[in-house]
């Protein structure tokens, strides 16, 4: 395959296996057939979006809009409002789904039961060519589109296979996140496609359920998840099948975490770094170290105080949300996103850090620092923090914070929630702390 083309999967072979599904596994000469006879089915229009929630489905339809010529529209949510944004966006969108779309406005397509055929090999794809746009907020709730291409899917993802020592390693993938965001659409989606493994179809949540998928497939077997998912996954306490390695990214893994979960699993964990606007662009060990590596192509400059990325996953240069120190040996250390800084009578810190100290507190489930808005700006005068620790008192934990914080970043109040609003990705929308901090207060009035 020449340099400005890449397979649509890079398996060697018919027989590999690309997935494995409660009936059993799927063949790469199955998934090509499957890809080629829904390709044939779809409807006019050129853009798709796709809410199989299969993951075996969801791949089999991210690959047909491929082969069709199609775009797949992958947005941040599917509230009626995210939809009404995407067809401004694309009138022609139609949805392709599994099941549960009754309250999406759209035109759909079921996936279908899909007839075996004859496919030779896997087709080539033109580097250049766009096959998804993925969407953010932004700070205004407008949605951002943000484009991607095949070319730097493929290569991100064979550059994270080779950094995970995973490609061609035949890794059964098992994943929490959804394969609708960036995380997983690259980790679960491109990896398999790109690095030869082969993927579970079902979407395990609870503990229980991610012990039942990771018996369903063979070794070796690779998790991809968040820290809430893993720290949950520990405290269940339950017996696990083996695991080979793990991986985890949508927010900072503690150094404590990812020493319990090698010694618990006996599996490495990595984590990688990225954003929806650029992609994944680096990797670590958590337990060798805080400074990170950026995957192969991956390059950071700075500007003053700001930090870009270009080549690789980026595209084009990109200005990074984070506060970044670059080092002599091209490693670099994250310190926590610009707008997260907090300033308090000239002492800085970040709420990353805050919330490593928080969460780092025997007894601690959960947690996490925010600035009300009416502290927003260069007059910060007070954090509050949310903790789910159903075992200690108030008392106990402030007690335990005045060990660890500066006495100016203490929080007030600290709120016991029974939990976090956190999304299926393990992030927590600024939005919803507000509102739990606006419930709060109304509460104590």
């Amino acid at each position: 395959m020449s340099a400005d083309r890449y397979p649509l999967l890079a398996h060697d072979g018919p027989e590999r296996i690309v997935a494995w599904r409660p009936t059993g596994p799927v063949s790469a000469h199955r998934f090509l057939s499957d890809v080629q006879r829904l390709a044939e089915l779809f409807p006019a229009g050129g853009n798709v979006l796709n809410v199989c929630q299969d993951r075996y489905r969801f791949m089999v339809g991210f690959a047909a809009c491929i082969v069709a010529g199609k775009v797949s529209l992958l947005p941040a949510s599917q509230t009626p409002e995210a939809i009404r944004r995407l067809k401004e966006y694309a009138a022609d969108v139609f949805c392709l789904h599994d099941g549960g779309s009754e309250n999406l406005d759209l035109p759909k397509l079921a996936f279908p039961e899909l007839p075996d055929g004859a496919i030779e090999s896997s087709p080539g794809i033109d580097a250049d060519r766009v096959v998804a746009v993925l969407f953010t907020s932004g700070s205004t709730g407008t949605p951002t589109a943000h484009i991607k291409k095949w070319g730097a899917l493929a290569a991100s993802s064979r550059g994270e296979a080779e950094r995970l020592d995973a490609a061609g390693a035949g890794y059964s993938l098992v994943g929490t996140v959804p394969v609708q965001h960036s995380y997983g659409l690259e980790s679960i989606i491109m990896l398999t496609l790109q690095g030869r493994g082969s993927l579970w179809s079902g979407w395990p949540f609870y503990p229980a359920d991610i012990a039942a998928a990771l018996a369903a497939v063979p070794r070796p077997r690779l998790l991809v998840t968040t820290p809430v998912h893993l720290r949950t996954l520990l405290d269940a306490g339950i017996d696990l099948p083996a695991v080979d390695k793990l991986l985890s990214a949508t927010a900072p893994l503690s150094e404590l975490l990812a020493r319990e979960a090698e010694d618990r699993l006996r599996a490495p964990v990595h984590e990688i770094y990225g954003c929806t606007e650029t992609g994944q662009l680096a990797s670590r060990r958590t337990v060798e170290g805080p400074r990170w590596s950026p995957l192969p192509g991956v390059r950071l400059e700075q500007e003053g105080d700001a930090t870009f990325a270009l080549g690789g996953n980026c595209g084009v240069r990109h200005a990074l949300a984070d506060v970044i120190e670059l080092h002599d040996d091209d490693t670099f250390s994250l310190h926590g996103r610009n707008a997260d800084m907090v300033n308090i009578a000239g002492k800085r810190t970040s709420l990353a850090y805050l919330n490593h100290l928080l969460t780092d507190i025997p007894g601690v489930a959960d947690g996490c620092f925010l600035i009300p808005d009416e502290a927003n700006g260069s007059s910060v005068t007070r954090l509050c923090a949310f903790v789910v620790a159903p075992t200690l008192s108030p008392t106990q934990l402030r007690d335990a914070l005045r060990q660890r914080i500066d006495p100016i970043f203490l929080p007030r109040p600290t709120i016991f929630v029974d939990r976090l609003p956190r999304n299926a990705t393990g992030k927590l929308p600024r939005n919803d702390l507000v509102a739990l901090l606006d419930r709060h207060n109304r509460g104590a009035e």
